[in-house]
């Protein structure tokens, strides 16, 4: 008897959120890093814990911040929260050299290219989410993929949603 379980990808576009059949996600993240749904992605682990607690779970990997904002807008407001993190590497090791010179590449960026991200993303974002969506809440993790502050804020959160979980 086969018990394993074939995940889906956490949505990333509006047309994955509707073949799931949601109407609106409960989270969305937005992350400096490219989406890789691996265990060294910090993204994909808190995606997939807060999945495994029910949540309706959407991504944003590297979203636009000098255009017209499309990417923070297309899927629009969450039922809970946003989540935001620069990624899994700080966005100032990964743009300058220790002599200060800019980097021609992003090892978190697919290609390796270069610029997909601003320095200091998670100021950046939130600022742009809290300009877009002031109303709904956002919690920042300073790395994803270093889960103790961000998850216990998460868990404070959650806890007070959902008392009886």
């Amino acid at each position: 008897m086969n018990t394993t379980q074939t995940l889906q990808w956490l949505p990333t576009s509006v047309r994955e959120v509707k073949e799931r059949g949601w109407d609106v996600p409960d989270v969305i993240l937005f992350s400096g890093d490219a989406y890789v749904d691996h265990p060294s992605f910090g993204g994909a682990v808190v995606g997939r814990l807060l999945e495994s607690l029910g949540l309706k779970v959407a991504l944003v990997p590297q979203p636009n911040w000098q255009d017209d904002l499309r990417d923070f807008r297309k899927l629009g407001t969450p039922r809970l929260f946003f989540g935001v993190s620069a990624g899994s590497m700080d966005s100032m090791v990964n743009h300058y050299t220790a002599a200060r010179r800019r980097r021609s590449d992003d090892a978190y960026t697919p290609d390796g290219r270069a610029g997909a991200r601003p320095d200091m993303p998670s100021i950046v974002y939130t600022r742009i989410l809290k300009k877009l969506y002031p109303d709904t809440p956002v919690i920042i993790g300073g790395s994803f993929f270093t889960p103790s502050q961000p998850l216990r804020l998460l868990e404070g959160y959650l806890t007070t949603l959902y008392p009886d979980r």
